[in-house]
């Protein structure tokens, strides 16, 4: 890059052209960075007690605030036997899985405890703060037992001690780039994952903070980052995040010591301006969704995984920032996710790890991962509290209920690295041993998902996803207040809440109509509200002097649905997928009496039956759905054939089962199927005479 031009770049973030905009001032007239105290305030304070998984308190963008994961009690039902698995089996696995890989003993060879080689790929060091992050979380969950949270506690002391004994001096942390190996230190941005395990390191030591109060790791994490700042920048080396996790993490990082810092490094990183210093090859250009300057893209693209990340810490940054240019990329790259690039488990990406053109969406060998759903989920979560839009909430549940949970098996003790809409029978989840990157991530995901259940806004509580829980804290005055739900969501439709105020107080409850529900019955105190249709999708406010013992019941048909893809989609044309709420049904070969999927068609015009199954997969709720299957092995008929032979095929009646898509691949080895052939007659519903007729008359009749 020439002299002059780096010079300017320089000189524009000096001058605020590549700066935060102002902060707005906090209602009692103090400046919002001003109003954050130092983190050893944070700690003598308690007021850690008090952050959620991201802390939103003083973020003037912010339409709604979380709660901490303290603050929430879950109840028996669908998340809490998820969580339980992965407290009780999926942890302890995971962390003897990183002891056997050598991941912790690339530690305690850099504090002289071991002399070992180093193992593992560059990227293992995320690992174990991953690992950490998640342990964290479960620490703080009220479901955890005393007694496990007592041994998680102690396990993270102990790694926490072996991490802080390989701290460099200079704050520089990671046991690949050391020794001879040091000179190489962020000399290879694109593939080095430098910038990605300094991401999980602050984002481990946040989630201890924020678990115990104690700040062992976040001071480790405190350090690295001021070597980056200290270090990086326009007018110091060049740098760039590959792996956008960075961004999120500083972000989150600024909100909890208050040093503004750590925000303006997060948009030097997503400034976009190193890419010619840097002189990057056209190949990891491609690959990093953040060597552009973030507002300049109209569309996600490159691998899904770093796009979705770098989309969730670019609205983190709008939130405290207020940038209107973030606003309207965060708008444009939401749209065209929604309208072109997304599976309907809520996963994103195809083949060869890359978004690909618009209505790509390969059918068969379709892989959106457990890795790609899970940053969706995040960054729905960020944008619902950006502005309080339903829209956001019944994306997130989509990708939460079946891309992300399908990640990890019912037992917890293996997870996969795709995410197939089809498949033959191949396996296609791994043990903690191989599985390291999605489990830990979905460990996390799940450890902190009580703090997704509810919100505050300033006039009163959104009410997000449902499920047995109590809620445990105070509105924005700070008048205590008790929310207690009670539900078999999302096996049925029917949500019942007890408001339980400190006292008598006007304030309002949000509650989630979700799109995908066509009605739905509320009352409060047995006395029905009226809805128009133009709420569905929406959150509906109820407004009201609320007393303790006040109760609102909220009743949502689950009725199946069959949906079909866009046309454009030409691989799905002519094919259903069945949903019922928020979950994605699919075929299993083991459920349909010997009959081979490729035989299968679905009839559309026909009533579909629901029936739990409480021994079967933990306990679901199957379908039962109509449909044909043909008389003769199709792989016998010809190739091709006039339309009217294949629609008059012969076939019989047969009964579909169908399981939710997030419980497949948990019994034997079977081929599996989300999209499913319609039957040809309900497609095209006039019956082509196959002599004397002109086709196209009788079918325009």
């Amino acid at each position: 890059m020439k002299a002059g031009v780096h010079a300017a770049i320089a000189a524009a973030f000096l001058l605020g052209a590549i700066c935060i905009p102002q902060f707005a001032q906090t209602p009692d007239g103090r400046n919002a960075t001003a109003s954050k105290q130092p983190l050893a305030w944070f700690a003598q304070s308690g007021n850690w007690r008090n952050e959620g998984v991201i802390y939103l308190d003083h973020s003037l963008n912010a339409r709604l605030h979380t709660v901490p994961l303290q603050a929430v009690h879950l109840g028996d039902g669908f998340w809490a036997a998820r969580r339980r698995v992965v407290t009780e089996r999926g942890l302890p696995l995971m962390l003897a899985a990183l002891e056997a890989h050598g991941v912790i003993d690339n530690f305690r060879r850099l504090s002289g405890r071991k002399n070992v080689p180093r193992k593992g790929p560059l990227s293992s060091d995320a690992d174990l703060y991953g690992w950490i992050e998640a342990a964290s979380w479960a620490i703080a969950s009220n479901e955890t037992p005393a007694a496990n949270k007592m041994e998680l506690q102690n396990e993270v002391d102990s790694l926490i001690s072996d991490i802080v004994a390989a701290q460099d001096p200079s704050g520089y942390l990671n046991t690949y780039f050391v020794g001879d190996k040091a000179h190489q230190r962020f000399t290879d941005l694109p593939h080095s994952y430098e910038s990605y395990c300094l991401a999980h390191l602050i984002d481990a030591g946040i989630a201890y903070f924020r678990a115990t109060g104690n700040r062992s790791l976040l001071d480790v994490a405190f350090r690295f980052a001021d070597y980056l700042v200290n270090n990086f920048g326009p007018t110091k080396r060049p740098l760039i995040a590959a792996h956008p996790d960075l961004e999120m993490a500083l972000v989150e990082l600024y909100r909890t010591t208050g040093q503004s810092k750590y925000l303006e490094f997060t948009q030097y990183l997503f400034s976009g301006i190193e890419r010619d210093r840097l002189k990057l090859r056209d190949a990891d250009v491609r690959y990093s969704f953040s060597v552009r300057p973030f507002t300049s893209h109209t569309e996600l693209e490159g691998p899904p995984v770093t796009a979705l990340y770098a989309a969730a810490g670019a609205t983190d940054y709008f939130a405290e920032s207020g940038d209107p240019a973030y606003k309207k990329t965060l708008d444009a790259l939401w749209t065209d996710l929604t309208m072109r690039k997304i599976s309907i488990t809520g996963g994103v990406g195809s083949p060869g790890e890359g978004l690909g053109d618009a209505f790509e969406s390969p059918h068969q060998p379709a892989s959106a991962t457990a890795c790609t759903a899970i940053p969706n989920v995040m960054w729905n979560f960020r944008m619902l509290t950006l502005t309080g839009e339903a829209r956001y909430a019944d994306l997130l549940e989509r990708a939460l209920y079946n891309g992300a949970n399908s990640g990890m098996s019912l037992s917890g003790t293996s997870y996969c690295d795709r995410n197939p809409a089809a498949s033959n029978g191949e396996r296609w989840r791994n043990g903690a041993n191989e599985g390291a990157c999605c489990g830990l991530a979905l460990q996390r995901l799940f450890q902190v998902l009580p703090d997704y259940i509810y919100a505050l806004s300033r006039d009163g509580i959104y009410v997000t996803l449902y499920h047995n829980s109590e809620l445990d804290w105070h509105l924005e005055d700070g008048s205590g207040i008790q929310l207690l739900q009670a539900t078999n969501y999302p096996w049925g439709g029917d949500v019942q809440l007890t408001v339980n105020p400190q006292r008598t107080a006007n304030f309002v409850v949000y509650l989630r109509w979700p799109g995908w529900a066509p009605s739905v019955n509320l009352a409060v105190n047995g006395v029905p509200i009226p809805l128009s249709n133009s709420q569905r999708g929406t959150y509906v406010p109820i407004s009201r002097a609320w007393k303790h013992g006040d109760t609102i019941q909220l009743s949502f048909p689950l009725q199946p649905l069959i949906m079909a893809a866009n046309p454009r989609l030409a691989s799905l044309y002519g094919r259903g997928a069945l949903m019922r709420g928020p979950l994605v049904y699919a075929l299993e070969q083991t459920d349909q009496n010997n009959v081979s999927l490729s035989e299968l068609f679905l009839r559309t015009r026909a009533p579909i039956l629901t029936e739990w199954k409480r021994e079967m997969l933990g306990g679901i709720t199957v379908l039962k759905v109509p449909g044909y299957a043909a008389e003769r092995n199709l792989g016998d008929e010809p190739l091709y054939e006039p339309l009217s032979a294949s629609i008059n095929r012969s076939r019989r009646a047969v009964l579909l089962t169908l399981i939710p898509y997030y419980a497949t691949a948990n019994r034997e080895s079977t081929a599996m199927e989300v999209w499913i052939p319609i039957a040809p007659s309900d497609l095209i519903p006039t019956v082509f005479s196959p002599e004397g007729a002109d086709p196209r008359r009788t079918a325009l009749r």
